[in-house]
């Protein structure tokens, strides 16, 4: 199944931390429980991976009024083998 990492942003200001959390706990627990805040470094985004069908499902995870400001991330793993196909493809 292919995976996605989602990237949430939220305004700088402890309101709109609490009201980001909030938003998150009242659509389910979670994204709150799995993701990685950046708040206390003063980064204010969350981010989560998921496994899930595509790009649009990943983004019908979030609460209405992020996702407009979302970004969601088509994630890839590949072996030694087709890192190096993949360098030669992208040589000039």
């Amino acid at each position: 199944m292919p995976r996605f990492l989602i990237e949430v942003v939220h305004e700088n200001s402890k309101e709109a931390c609490e009201r980001a959390v909030r938003a998150f706990l009242n659509t389910g627990s979670h994204f709150v429980t799995n993701a990685d805040w950046g708040c206390s470094d003063e980064v204010h985004k969350a981010w989560i991976t998921v496994d899930v069908d595509s790009k649009e499902q990943a983004l019908s995870l979030l609460p209405p009024p992020f996702r407009k400001d979302a970004v969601v991330i088509s994630l890839q793993k590949f072996t030694l083998e087709e890192l190096d196909m993949t360098f030669q493809q992208h040589q000039d």
